[in-house]
């Protein structure tokens, strides 16, 4: 089965990110994934929900993600949930690195894309949103819908 994915089309989304983070600085990121990772990530097996980037001896693991066995990898399958490399330049692992363990903010993937024919993942920089903040979004979101509706009842 040949999926045809246009370019940067997310292959997988973490829908959770934007509503339980505030968002405040994005990185592209490359994956070291094994054969059957490849394969089972581009077919879109690939699950980013309550998963997180971790700074270890100055690198970057992606910790949490669940890429499901690829169906006729066989015996060479891989760990579905094992920890993965991800591919940054020295300057953003410092930064990363700086934010989280001095600011106190969070790593978090929020999409996983095709990029030039390579996977690529969507890192942020984020801070916990409190309950009232989430409150706060629901409610402009509900009333920016309603404006927008009233606009087009205009017309």
């Amino acid at each position: 089965m040949k999926l045809n994915r246009s370019v940067n089309s997310p292959l997988a989304t973490n829908k959770r990110a934007r509503h339980d983070y505030e968002i405040l600085e994005t990185f592209e990121a490359g994956m070291s994934l094994l054969g059957t990772e490849v394969k089972s990530t581009r077919a879109g097996k690939i699950q980013l929900k309550d998963s997180y980037i971790e700074i270890r001896d100055g690198e970057a693991i992606l910790v949490g993600a669940h890429i499901s066995p690829y169906l006729q990898g066989n015996r060479e399958n891989h760990d579905p949930e094992r920890s993965r490399k991800l591919l940054l330049h020295r300057r953003e692992l410092d930064k990363l690195y700086g934010r989280t363990t001095i600011q106190g903010l969070t790593c978090i993937p929020l999409r996983v894309y095709l990029k030039n024919n390579r996977i690529k993942l969507e890192i942020a920089l984020a801070r916990g949103k409190k309950l009232y903040d989430k409150r706060a979004a629901a409610k402009s979101r509900i009333l920016d819908r309603e404006a927008e509706e009233g606009m087009r009842r205009d017309d």
